[in-house]
């Protein structure tokens, strides 16, 4: 009976496990020293900003400001005025850029906006095409380090994509902007420091052109900047990061934003994990595509909040086996992982994480874990397949 329990509750227990060892070591890596490489200094590519907008005209502009003057003789900078039922298009011209207003209620989603700026631009095909959203914040030499890395290495580019907790927020959204840290520059800054690839982010994302017929960008997909990178990475071309180029956003004051937002990435990511992680996993050993294989390991790794439901209800679980049966494999395995991931969480906070949130606040992030398990119901009762805009402070 105990060995029996031994197997049947240690097998899923390790499967668990997995995800913390990879969050554990990506954490780790990225805390090493690392020293700083110059700007190749000769002239950069020719470069596409692409933006992809719905009814954004509160914003575009100031997006559009700290872009263009970045630009060069012979860049372009093209908005996709996507479905809009405002002056996003008047306003974005107003500042500037080339416009091109697609409509098509059928076929919805940021993928088929960026496949229609792409066919826009074909007839001057630019040497790198850079994707920014409408609602971002570049910092200064943005274009100019991400097309360079981009062309020189002839893979896809991901600057470090940071979302910031607006002026006032309260708790729940100090602990979001902490676990957006862990997930867009600790884990890619670990992977890189051992020369691996990092997932696709949405914004800041940079292509050589050439490359483009790799994968299909018009899609629907509620999470298609992971399929992206997936993708060129199963092709070859594993997307490297560059956390020298910056772009910025911030989370939704509303409520209801926020929740939009939330449900769309994480229902997003647990269902290309449900769906795509098994193949890719056989599909990366088969061929010894090594990079593939990290990608997928690094996909494997939920968010935060689920992580920690998941561990503590299997310790919860198996100490109660332990406790009735004496089965003592899966309380051992649990204990690992939730001391495990506690040195892992306060690693990243002590080295990335102080200026975002207070050490009192972060022990308030089982509770705010605890808070979030209507979503994850929600993605086992009516899961979220359809890509939905996140409601802006202004809507």
């Amino acid at each position: 009976m105990i060995t029996f329990l031994n197997w049947l509750l240690g097998v899923p227990l390790a499967i668990i496990l997995l995800p913390v060892l990879v969050l554990f070591v990506q954490v780790l890596l990225a805390g090493l020293p690392v020293r700083a490489q110059a700007l190749a200094q000769r002239p950069r590519p020719r470069v596409a900003v692409l933006v992809p907008a719905h009814n954004e005209s509160s914003i575009i502009q100031a997006t559009l400001n700290c872009l263009r003057p970045q630009l060069q003789e012979g860049d372009r900078l093209l908005v996709v005025a996507d479905n809009c039922s405002d002056d996003t298009a008047a306003m974005a011209r107003a500042a500037g850029a080339e416009v091109v207003e697609r409509s098509n209620a059928q076929q919805r989603g940021k993928g088929y906006a960026l496949d229609f700026g792409a066919r826009h631009l074909a007839g001057d095909a630019p040497d790198v095409l850079i994707i920014v959203d409408a609602d971002c914040q570049v910092n200064e030499g943005f274009i100019e380090r991400l097309a360079i890395q981009c062309i020189d290495s002839g893979r896809p580019t991901q600057a470090l994509d940071l979302m910031r907790a607006p002026a006032g927020s309260g708790l729940k959204v100090q602990i979001a902007e902490f676990a957006w840290c862990v997930k867009n520059r600790v884990r890619p800054q670990g992977w890189a420091r051992l020369g691996l690839p990092c997932q696709l982010m949405g914004t800041g994302m940079a292509f050589v052109w050439r490359d483009l017929p790799l994968i299909t960008l018009a899609s629907g997909h509620i999470v298609e900047d992971l399929k992206m990178g997936l993708d060129f990475c199963r092709s070859g071309k594993p997307p490297m990061f560059c956390p020298d180029a910056l772009v910025t956003s911030y989370f939704p004051r509303s409520d209801e934003g926020l929740t939009t937002q939330r449900t769309r990435w994480e229902h997003g990511h647990l269902g290309v994990i449900l769906g795509d992680a098994p193949k890719l996993l056989v599909e990366s050993l088969a061929r010894r595509n090594f990079n593939l294989l990290a990608m997928t390991l690094d996909l494997l790794v939920p968010p935060l909040a689920l992580l920690t439901l998941l561990l503590g209800a299997a310790f919860v679980l198996s100490w109660l086996v332990l406790l009735l049966f004496g089965a003592w494999l899966p309380a051992l395995i649990a204990s690992v992982g939730v001391v495990m991931l506690m040195m892992t969480i306060l690693l990243a906070w002590s080295q990335f994480g102080r200026a975002i949130i207070a050490f009192s606040a972060l022990l308030y992030a089982p509770f705010y874990a605890l808070k979030k398990i209507p979503l994850y119901l929600g993605f086992l009762v009516k899961r979220q397949v359809e890509w939905v805009r996140s409601k802006r402070d202004d809507s």
